[in-house]
């Protein structure tokens, strides 16, 4: 059975990509509106930790830098070591849009899961997206 393998969310924002890439990419910015408490290493190959809980603090594998346009990253689905597997790649696009930032987020990896924990783990990060940009979105109105 096929599964979609894609989550894709674009957002307008009201603020320049030169505004918008520290809160994609500083533990700072991300703090403010993904995760409790950041950890990152912004270069490809770096780690990050993002924590919501004690339950829940995957470690992220950052994958690509380009300021002030892509930042990606790849984390595990279950586990929370940065070697765990399966993973999903999550990568944010910045690109001006008038005065603003049309800003794309894809993430990827989900077929490869089993057929027992796709429907909930996608919809989980399908969910999870709108609820997190939307937060996002908060973050930099303010």
């Amino acid at each position: 059975m096929g599964f979609p393998d894609r989550i894709e969310r674009v957002i307008e924002l009201d603020r320049p990509p030169a505004d918008v890439w520290p809160a994609l990419t500083t533990a700072e910015g991300l703090s403010a509106w993904f995760s409790e408490k950041v950890t990152i290493d912004l270069r490809p190959g770096g780690a990050a930790t993002m924590t919501w809980d004690e339950a829940h603090a995957p470690t992220m594998r950052v994958e690509r830098v380009e300021p002030p346009s892509v930042f990606a990253f790849t984390w595990p689905v279950d586990g929370t070591t940065e070697d765990a597997t399966p993973r999903t790649y999550v990568e944010f696009t910045l690109e001006p849009h008038g005065s603003g930032t049309r800003l794309t987020l894809v993430e990827t990896g989900f077929a490869q899961l089993p057929e027992d924990t796709y429907g909930p783990t996608y919809s989980g990060h399908a969910e999870g997206w709108v609820h997190e940009l939307d937060e996002l979105v908060a973050y930099l109105a303010a």
